[in-house]
């Protein structure tokens, strides 16, 4: 597609020029293979098509990371739609039916890396708004904060756009997100919540030592293990209101040891740690500290380190008036009655939090990361109805 034409392609021909087809808009942004950290233009897709309605578009660059807030109008309330235009690696790409960037669409479905996560909901918002902005619904403000740092170490891309947001006073009063909720049909799930997460890596630093003469040594292997015996096998909590039970998981488990007859200097593992309200991420980093200090003060010959992480405290957006404007516009445009739930894994909503309430809504995820990812071209079309049915409501239910 000639970067000439985009314009002339995503919009629908029509004397009113503020209509975005939303499957043209997402095989474009998919045709952009942005594997995170990388743009490849696809932002620049996305503010042609957003300045073509009318929207005020800011690039807010940190590091090597490209982010968009766009805003149109300048009242309250100002309902926020944010995602991302990064997406993971694609795999082995001979593995593809066609080729991951292409954006093909084979017996009405879509094809290619981003179609579920997230470029097909990103399109379907930008053309909910066009639509919203078509009928004079939007009394206050619509924005998007579009970050290409999502699939990455999420560290220059929401979480610093929300900084500078909150530093400049900026008001956003409630977002949606359009990570792929839906489980299994369109609608059928919305996430309201999200539990935190924290990463740890322990290491246990021992002497090196001939197997037979133990005592000229200090192996740092069952210090470990009976370490990670005691923290894996301790109750966290036994869940929350509206949350699943925090649980930790050894992830990795590392000597490196080609010898037989040496014990080992050095034992590594790597945990995670997946917590509801019950506990904040320093008083786990706490737990952990006080833990490993007690297997050091065991073990006379060695130490015991940590390393933690937290990439996300627990949140929740209780049910209440807009809870209530998401459901009832899912339910009415999609016929599902969404489970509101706190499911799965992080989001870039635990960022958002800290600016306002925040759900996630979007395509049903069963491809995403997957060779092959793909949206069904009547799903996206569905989500672009439901999203509108939402901005109807939104400003229906809490403009003045």
């Amino acid at each position: 597609m000639a970067d000439n034409s985009l314009s002339e392609t995503l919009h629908v021909s029509s004397p009113d020029p503020v209509e975005l087809e939303p499957v043209a808009l997402a095989q474009a942004l998919i045709r952009r293979p942005s594997v995170t950290p990388a743009d490849a233009g696809a932002m620049a897709v996305l503010e042609e098509a957003l300045t073509g309605l009318g929207f005020r578009c800011r690039r807010m660059r940190f590091g090597e990371i490209e982010n968009l807030y766009a805003r149109y109008g300048t009242a309250a309330p100002n309902l926020c739609f944010a995602g991302h235009t990064d997406v993971v690696p694609v795999g082995d790409e001979a593995a593809w039916t066609s080729g991951p960037f292409a954006g093909d669409i084979r017996e009405g479905v879509l094809h290619g890396r981003g179609a579920v996560d997230m470029k097909g909901a990103v399109a379907a918002f930008a053309a909910a708004a066009a639509r919203a902005i078509r009928a004079g619904e939007v009394k206050g403000s619509l924005s998007f904060l579009i970050t290409g740092d999502e699939e990455g170490v999420a560290t220059d891309g929401t979480v610093k756009v929300v900084e500078a947001l909150l530093a400049e006073g900026e008001g956003v009063d409630h977002c949606v997100v359009g990570e792929p909720s839906s489980s299994a049909r369109l609608g059928d799930m919305i996430k309201v919540g999200r539990r935190g997460s924290l990463n740890a890596w322990i290491t246990v630093e021992g002497v090196q030592g001939h197997v037979a003469y133990p005592q000229r040594a200090a192996n740092p292997i069952p210090v470990l293990v009976a370490l990670l015996d005691k923290l894996s096998t301790h109750a966290l909590d036994a869940g929350y209101p509206e949350f699943q039970p925090s649980n930790l998981e050894v992830v990795d488990l590392t000597v490196g040891n080609p010898a037989t007859n040496v014990i080992p200097a050095r034992a590594e593992a790597r945990l995670n740690i997946r917590f509801n309200p019950n506990h904040t991420g320093q008083d786990l980093v706490d737990w952990l500290t006080a833990e490993c200090a007690t297997a050091e003060a065991g073990f006379g010959k060695g130490r015991v380190r940590l390393k933690t992480s937290v990439s996300g405290e627990a949140f929740y957006t209780a049910p209440g008036a807009f809870v209530e404007v998401v459901a009832g516009a899912v339910q009415a445009a999609t016929g599902q009655t969404p489970e509101l739930s706190t499911s799965g894994g992080t989001s870039d909503a635990r960022f958002i939090r800290a600016l306002c309430p925040v759900v996630e809504f979007g395509l049903v995820g069963t491809t995403m990361h997957k060779v092959d990812e793909c949206a069904p071209v009547a799903e996206i079309k569905a989500l672009t109805d439901a999203y509108a049915e939402i901005i109807r409501r939104y400003f229906a239910a809490f403009s003045g």
